[in-house]
């Protein structure tokens, strides 16, 4: 039996779409400032799989904090099961999926 690979990356909501983002969703719990509705590129809007609070403040849209807040966020949504990176694969038809964060 072969095991299925699945690729999920992050990405800040302010950068562009890719051809390999595969399956879009933004994960935040308040829609992002400055991103108009209109014509934002997504799947869907999965709101509860957004970082904890304490995680978004410690962040402060630091750019020089965007790589430990990756290995904490991805932490969260391990020990959170199947609200964090199962909704994902439930809902994915590709290998890829992107969760976009402001």
């Amino acid at each position: 039996m072969r095991e299925e690979v699945f690729v999920i990356q992050l990405k800040r909501v302010y950068e562009k779409p890719e051809p390999n983002d595969g399956i879009r969703f933004l994960v935040e719990r308040l829609w992002p400032r400055g991103i108009r509705k209109a014509g934002f590129e997504m799947d869907a809007w999965q709101k509860d799989a957004g970082p904890s609070d304490r995680l978004r403040k410690w962040f402060a849209h630091d750019p020089a904090r965007w790589a430990e807040f990756q290995r904490r966020y991805f932490a969260e949504l391990k020990a959170a099961g199947s609200l964090g990176t199962d909704f994902a694969r439930r809902q994915a038809r590709q290998s890829h999926a992107t969760l976009q964060l402001p």
